[in-house]
């Protein structure tokens, strides 16, 4: 019997890989502990259905009517960050992390102390502290599995090879909900049409990332932290139909993909499964149903949150810190309606370019506490930005 945490059990990652659990014979998995954020409901349902021994919320706010929700069940309720952290900690097999953003960064790294295999969906975690989670991985022989379908596809297109006969490494994106849109037309976009997207059902908030390739840049950073890729053997390409998810390129040209329909459990599945494959419950690819498979090069113009990925891997340091935290704050201003679409890019170009040279940024020494206090600094720096834009 295998033991599994779900951080961000709520979330759609969460959900499919409770769903995949679901489907498991009975008695293979053990829940241990299950977080979330404001869905009470869902949280406490999931806990009570898969029994699990703990229920976190995040929001300290929400520990009473959590606690309500799981009267009558042997299921502890907790709340708050404290709360979050021994979620982590406590002894499991396999940790799923799926919490969103930063905030995923500190659980996890609290999950990687037990030893065991941290499943990481949470790609904010390597792009702000991608040192400090592979050292507390080797330190404890803990290991980590990629969750994003992207690096997913690589670490299995990797399988069996030499890393140092990888020459490259391609990462696809679909284009997102406007890679159709006349660019003009991108500048008033709606935060609704960016939350729509062709191929994928994922979350409000990567869904637009998605649709900025945000998502993308951030991948590219992940790619560079999590395999060891240097910045010029990482390419992107648009690829709309979502099939190769990722292609690796060896020394004597040949190219390995990896081909699969675009459905979460695939990648959630392989990393749940491992070192085994098992059956899962997705869609069989009909190529000739497909016809085609397309792909072209990124327009900067129309995508300019990708360029800046190599500028971070470029400077170093705690720069991955400041992207993810203009990212995640600009796309905060761009739902409140503060800030345009394409303003976004221009939001976290400004914090890189404003923030360069800040001793606490250029630091080799990443902890903790310095991915918190960059976090604070750029968050403050766009919040001032973006208000200017607005008034």
């Amino acid at each position: 019997m295998r033991r599994v945490t779900i951080l961000g059990a709520t979330g759609s990652i969460g959900q499919n890989t409770l769903d995949l659990i679901r489907r498991a014979p009975k008695g293979h998995y053990q829940v241990v502990a299950l977080t979330g954020g404001r869905n009470i409901a869902q949280l406490a349902a999931d806990a009570r259905e898969f029994g699990a021994a703990l229920a976190v919320t995040a929001h300290d706010d929400l520990l009473a009517p959590l606690r309500a929700a799981l009267a009558g069940s042997r299921v502890e309720a907790a709340a708050g960050e404290a709360a979050l952290i021994d979620a982590a900690q406590r002894p499991a097999d396999w940790t799923m992390s799926a919490i969103v953003g930063v905030a995923g960064l500190a659980p996890g790294l609290a999950a990687l102390e037990n030893g065991g295999t941290l499943a990481l969906a949470n790609k904010e975690s390597l792009v702000t502290a991608g040192p400090l989670m592979m050292a507390q991985a080797r330190a404890t022989g803990a290991r980590i599995l990629p969750v994003d379908s992207e690096h997913s596809a690589i670490f299995q297109a990797l399988m069996g090879e030499d890393i140092t006969a990888a020459r490259r490494v391609i990462i696809t994106a679909s284009g997102g909900a406007f890679r159709d849109w006349p660019l003009a037309q991108m500048q008033t976009a709606t935060v609704a049409q960016a939350s729509a997207h062709p191929n994928w059902e994922m979350g409000q908030r990567i869904t637009i990332d998605s649709a900025s390739m945000f998502n993308k840049a951030l991948e590219v950073i992940e790619a560079k932290e999590f395999f060891g890729f240097s910045p010029d053997q990482i390419e992107v390409v648009v690829h709309p139909q979502s099939i190769v998810h990722a292609l690796v390129g060896f020394c004597d040209g040949g190219l390995m993909a990896h081909v699969g329909p675009p459905d979460m459990r695939h990648a959630i599945g392989y990393a749940l499964n491992w070192p085994e494959r098992r059956a899962l419950p997705v869609e069989a690819i009909d190529l000739p149903t497909i016809g085609r498979l397309d792909f072209t090069a990124p327009d900067p113009a129309r995508y300019p949150a990708l360029p800046l990925a190599w500028q971070v891997m470029d400077a170093g340091g705690l720069t991955g810190a400041v992207f993810n935290a203009a990212k995640e704050r600009a796309l905060d201003h761009f739902i409140a309606g503060d800030v345009g679409f394409m303003a976004m890019a221009d939001l976290v170009k400004d914090a890189l370019d404003g923030l360069a040279g800040h001793p606490d940024i250029t630091t080799s020494e990443i902890t903790l506490e310095r991915v918190r206090a960059v976090d604070h600094l750029t968050r403050q720096h766009i919040d001032t930005q973006a208000g200017r834009r607005a008034g």
